[in-house]
């Protein structure tokens, strides 16, 4: 089987294969802080998306082997040297691939972290800025920690070059090149925030979180090593699963319903003892197999469930978003999609699932539609009501109990 794009074997074997052979270039060895699957072990898979100008850096994260590509994309400046737009884990594979772009285009000039709320971006940015000690190191305001609130410098951040982002994207020193946008939603107990960023020369926009597109195959950091894809093809605890590409597919398509919906419609969890007299019939029983538990049964309709999520590769915003997030400031967001979409951009590169996508600023605007009265569904491809129902439930019990505020009327 084909499991890697010609793009990224030509990156491989650039290097000469010499990270396949040294699994100690993977070493992440600080995993604990956030314990995301691969834990210690983390493969960066480079791509070159505009020739000698933007570079992606894929990482995998997840859990119960539902994982999904983390991203960290790099823009040459034209003066020279680089921009770093959310750092990934910086392994010595990571950083060796950074430095390779270093010595072609110059040093790592500005490190920037686009969010507030996510931990998975932000864990990564302190031991990122030190292998780099020249740069400067800008975050998106209102930073905050769970459980204690502590300064950046505590969390590992170069205090003396770490700077909160100006409101006014002119102020900041690549405004030649760039411009950005920051949403920023008070939540109460902390922020959610997200700095959309444009490259102006590529027509590029980098984003987050609050946009992205959900592939037919799976990316390709996640054929590196192909047993989480093949472990969600499974219907039941006992099937072996042949390693093919329809195979692989599937288990892709299963695990983008489970990752952004948490529980799809078309996922029955079978009860305690049932799973327990299930593992009992598995074929293989080890921590790796999870002990032969495998709780999942997916209904017939599952592939007519990922074809609508998927919407034909259209940009959509992430259900937890559109239910717990966005609903608390609607005018505040769409005012901010508002003025991303007057940038004049022709692909969208963000920190999860498909690596580009190629969409304009009216495709990016729409995706906010759901936050509007007047929803044209034949425009917008909205979600399937029944696949949100599970974090809608999620969404009543928060606001039951105090955590989370009722969502603000559409507009």
């Amino acid at each position: 089987m084909n499991s890697l794009g010609s793009q990224s074997r030509v990156e491989l074997q650039d290097r000469g294969m010499s990270s396949l052979n040294n699994p100690k270039d993977w070493s992440w060895p600080f995993w604990a802080a956030v314990p995301l699957y691969p834990y210690g072990r983390r493969r960066t898979l480079r791509k070159e998306i505009v020739q000698d100008t933007i570079w992606t850096f894929d990482q995998l994260h997840g859990i119960l082997y539902t994982i999904v590509p983390i991203r960290m994309t790099i823009v040459k400046l034209s003066a020279g040297g680089l921009l770093v737009y959310a750092p990934v884990a910086p392994t010595t594979e990571c950083i060796r691939l950074v430095n390779e772009l270093v010595a072609k285009h110059g040093e790592v000039k500005y490190i920037l972290l686009p969010t507030s709320s996510g931990l998975e971006h932000k864990v990564f940015v302190g031991p990122f800025a030190r292998r780099f000690p020249q740069a400067q190191v800008f975050v998106a305001p209102h930073q905050w920690s769970f459980p204690f609130n502590l300064p950046l410098s505590w969390l590992g951040f170069p205090q003396k070059r770490t700077q909160e982002l100006p409101e006014d994207s002119s102020l900041a020193p690549f405004a030649l090149e760039f411009d950005y946008a920051i949403l920023d939603i008070d939540l109460g107990r902390g922020s959610f925030a997200e700095v959309a960023l444009f490259h102006k020369r590529s027509r590029t926009l980098l984003v987050t979180d609050s946009i992205l597109s959900v592939p037919v195959d799976p990316p390709e950091i996640l054929q590196l090593d192909p047993y989480p894809l093949l472990f969600h093809a499974r219907d039941n605890a006992w099937e072996t699963i042949e390693d093919n590409e329809d195979n692989r597919r599937k288990g892709w398509q299963r695990i983008s319903l489970f990752a952004l919906y948490f529980r799809p419609s078309a996922l029955e969890v079978a009860s305690i003892g049932q799973m327990f007299r299930d593992a009992l019939k598995a074929p293989q029983r080890s921590l790796k197999t999870y002990f032969g538990l495998f709780p999942f049964r997916w209904q017939e309709n599952w592939k007519q469930a990922f074809d609508a999520l998927r919407g034909q590769g259209r940009p959509f915003v992430a259900p937890i978003l559109q239910i717990l997030i966005l609903p608390q400031a609607p005018s505040q967001v769409l005012n901010w999609a508002d003025t991303v979409a007057n940038w004049d951009f022709q692909q969208i590169i963000p920190c999860h699932f498909d690596a580009l996508i190629k969409a304009n600023p009216r495709q990016f605007r729409q995706a906010f539609a759901f936050m509007e009265k007047n929803l044209s569904s034949s425009e917008s491809q909205p979600l399937l009501e029944e696949d949100l129902k599970f974090i809608q439930e999620l969404e009543a019990g928060l606001v039951k109990r105090g955590i989370a505020t009722p969502a603000k009327d559409k507009l």
